[in-house]
C-alpha cells in the first residue's frame, strides 16, 4: 500500500504512525490547552468555553470523583445529547484514570439496565430529560452515585433559569422520577474547586472507553478501547486531514452525538487535537433550527451520516447558507447514497468525502483523501498502519476485484469486548479482525462496500446488496428515503422489498418498479414497495434494516 499511500496523499503524510506517541488522551488535551488556551474549543446554545476553561473544569470533576470514593479504573457513565457538560464529564473522567461508559439517552429502561450492569458503571451522568428511564432500573443495578444535570446548566444566567423553565414547565420535555439521593452534577464540578487533583498514572494500555456495539452479531457489548487504541487512531486520522485543517480556526459542526464512536474520533478529539472550534448541536433532528443554526457561523467541516446529509440538502435554507469557508463533509456510519453525494457537491461546491469504520476500530479503517475532487462511491484507502484483507467463506484470501470478507488489523483495534471472551474469539483471530462487511479493491487500491454479510439478499442463488438497490432507487427525485430488504418467497427464497419515503405523495410502487427494472437487472428489481412516513433508525441516523425485515 505504502505506494498508494505516497501517490493519493500529500507527500508529507508519514505511511506509518506511532501509536505511542502520547501516552494518554490527556498528554493530547494538556497539549491544545499549552497551545490554544484561550480560543474557543466548544460552542453550544450560543454559550462558548475556551480550552482553558475546560481545562478548569475537567480537572475540578476529576478531583471530585478522585475525592469522593471512586477510583483510577472504575467504570463511569455518560447519558447525553450534545452539551457543553459532555466535554467536563468526559475529560474529567478520563484525568481521574476512569473509562467512560459512552450511554445513549435514547435507551429503553431494559437496554439501559443492561449496559449499566455490563460495563460494571459505578456512576452515571445524567441529563434529567431521561432520568424517567434511569429511575425504572436503577435499583437493579451496581450504580452508586447519580449526577443530574439540565439543558441549560452551563449557559449564563439568565439565560440558564428561562431555558430549563421552558424545558421542564412549558415544553414538558422533562418526565417525573424520583432518584432519591441523586446529586447535582455542575455543583459536583463545583466541590472540586477546593479540592486537590494529582494525576493519576496512566499508559497506552489504560481503557479509556467501553464503546457498546451489537458487534457483527448478538447482544451489545462493550468494545474496550484503550488510550493507545483511540491515540494511534487520532494520529491516523490526523496524518490525511492535517493536509486541509487550518490549525486553531476551522469550525467543526457536531450534528452526531458525541457519545457516538464516530462523532467521539472525528469531531471532538480530532478537532481538540488541531484547537478548533467545535459547534455543538443538541436537536439535530430539528432541521430548520440546525440549519439557521449553521447561518450564524463560518462553518468548515461536517461529519455526518447519509441521512443526515439529505435531510440538509432537503431543508428550506440551506442551500443559500455561506459555503465560503466550507472545506468539506465527511460521511460515515452508514453508506453515502451517489445522488445525495453529487447533490452535496452541487450545492456547497465541495466534496463529499466517505470513510469507514466501525466501533471496533476506534473507529477509522478506510477514507477518501481529501484531495479527492469527485464522489467516486469508494469507502477510501486504508488509514496509515492500517493492513486490510479480503477473504472468501473458507478464509482464503480473494483475488483483484472480486469480493469477500473484510478483515482489519492495525493499532485501533480494540483489544477486546469487555467480560466477553467468546464473542471477542468470534471476530479477533490472530490481529485481525474480522468485519463482517463483504468489500472489493479496484486496482489503485481503493475499497468499496458492497454490503453486510447479514443483511445480503439472496434471490434464486443470487446475491443481492440492499446498498445497491438503494442507490437505484434513491436515484428518482421524488424518492426522500429508501431502505431495501430481503423478504421469504416461495419459489427464489427471497425477494426484493423496498421501503420509502415520498417526496410527493403521487409516487406509486409501480412507478418506482419500472425506474428500477431500467437500471437493475431482473432478480434485483424490487418486487415490493411500501410507503412510510419515516423510517427506523438509530439515534444518530443509520437506517435500521433489521426492524423493517421484522
Amino acid at each position: 500500500m505504502e505506494k498508494i499511500w505516497l501517490e493519493h496523499y500529500d507527500s508529507r503524510v508519514a505511511a506509518d504512525i506511532d501509536p505511542d506517541r502520547y501516552s494518554s488522551i490527556i498528554e493530547i488535551l494538556d497539549e491544545s490547552v499549552a497551545k490554544y488556551g484561550d480560543k474557543t474549543a466548544y460552542i453550544n446554545m450560543g454559550q462558548t468555553m475556551s480550552f482553558s476553561e475546560l481545562d478548569a473544569l475537567s480537572k475540578q470533576f476529576a478531583a471530585y470523583l478522585l475525592n469522593n470514593g471512586f477510583e483510577p479504573g472504575d467504570a463511569i457513565a455518560i447519558m447525553m445529547p450534545n452539551l457543553l457538560q459532555y466535554p467536563v464529564a468526559m475529560f474529567g473522567i478520563l484525568r481521574a484514570g476512569m473509562t467512560v461508559v459512552n450511554v445513549n439517552p435514547l435507551y429503553t429502561a431494559r437496554e439501559l439496565k443492561h449496559q449499566l450492569n455490563d460495563s460494571q458503571a459505578k456512576a452515571i451522568i445524567i441529563v434529567d430529560n431521561f432520568a424517567h428511564t434511569l429511575d425504572k432500573i436503577i435499583s437493579e443495578t451496581g450504580v452508586r452515585e447519580v449526577l443530574l444535570t439540565s439543558l441549560a446548566d452551563m449557559l449564563p444566567a439568565p439565560k440558564r433559569w428561562v431555558v430549563n423553565f421552558v424545558v421542564k414547565y412549558v415544553k414538558k420535555m422533562v418526565p417525573d422520577y424520583g432518584l432519591p439521593g441523586a446529586k447535582s452534577f455542575m455543583s459536583a464540578v463545583k466541590a472540586g474547586e477546593n479540592l486537590s487533583y494529582e494525576k493519576p498514572e496512566m499508559n497506552g494500555d489504560s481503557l479509556a472507553f467501553l464503546q457498546y456495539t451489537g458487534g457483527t452479531t448478538g447482544v451489545s457489548k462493550g468494545a474496550m478501547l484503550t488510550h493507545r487504541n483511540m491515540i494511534a487512531n487520532l494520529e491516523q486520522v490526523s496524518g490525511i486531514l492535517s493536509t486541509v485543517i487550518t490549525p486553531g480556526k476551522d469550525l467543526v459542526v457536531t450534528a452526531l452525538p458525541l457519545y457516538h464512536i464516530f462523532a467521539l474520533l472525528a469531531n471532538c478529539l480530532l478537532f481538540l487535537k488541531f484547537g478548533c472550534p467545535n459547534l455543538l448541536i443538541t436537536n439535530p433532528k430539528d432541521m430548520p433550527g440546525f440549519v439557521k443554526e449553521l447561518s450564524k457561523y463560518p462553518f468548515a467541516i461536517l461529519p455526518g451520516v447519509n441521512t443526515l446529509f439529505n435531510g440538509l440538502l432537503n431543508t428550506p435554507g440551506f442551500s443559500e447558507l455561506d459555503f465560503s469557508q466550507f472545506k468539506f463533509g465527511l460521511g460515515g456510519g452508514m453508506a453515502v447514497q451517489r445522488p445525495v453525494a453529487e447533490k452535496w457537491q452541487k450545492v456547497t461546491g465541495t466534496v463529499l468525502l466517505e470513510g469507514y469504520g466501525l466501533t471496533e476500530c476506534s473507529p477509522v479503517v478506510t477514507v477518501n483523501p481529501p484531495q479527492l475532487e469527485a464522489y467516486k462511491g469508494a469507502i477510501g484507502l486504508p488509514v496509515p498502519s492500517t493492513d486490510i484483507k479480503l477473504v472468501d467463506e473458507q478464509g482464503n484470501e480473494v483475488g483483484p476485484g472480486e469480493s469477500g470478507e473484510l478483515l482489519v488489523k492495525g493499532p485501533q483495534v480494540m483489544t477486546g469486548y469487555f467480560n466477553r471472551a467468546d464473542a471477542t474469539a468470534e471476530i479477533l483471530n490472530d490481529g485481525w479482525l474480522a468485519t463482517g462487511d463483504i468489500a472489493r479493491a479496484d486496482e489503485q487500491g481503493y475499497f468499496y462496500i458492497v454490503d453486510r454479510k447479514k443483511d445480503m439478499i439472496l434471490v434464486s442463488g443470487f446475491n443481492v446488496f440492499p446498498n445497491e438497490i438503494e442507490e437505484v432507487a434513491a436515484m428518482h427525485d421524488q424518492v426522500l428515503e429508501v431502505a431495501a430488504v430481503g423478504v421469504p418467497h416461495d419459489v427464489s427464497g427471497e425477494v426484493v422489498k423496498l421501503f420509502i419515503v415520498r417526496k410527493d405523495d403521487s409516487l406509486t410502487a409501480e412507478t418506482v418498479i419500472s425506474h428500477c427494472r431500467t437500471h437493475l437487472t431482473g432478480y434485483k428489481v424490487p418486487k415490493h414497495v411500501e410507503f412510510k412516513d419515516e423510517l427506523p433508525k438509530t439515534n444518530v441516523g443509520k437506517i435500521l434494516r433489521r426492524e423493517l425485515r421484522g
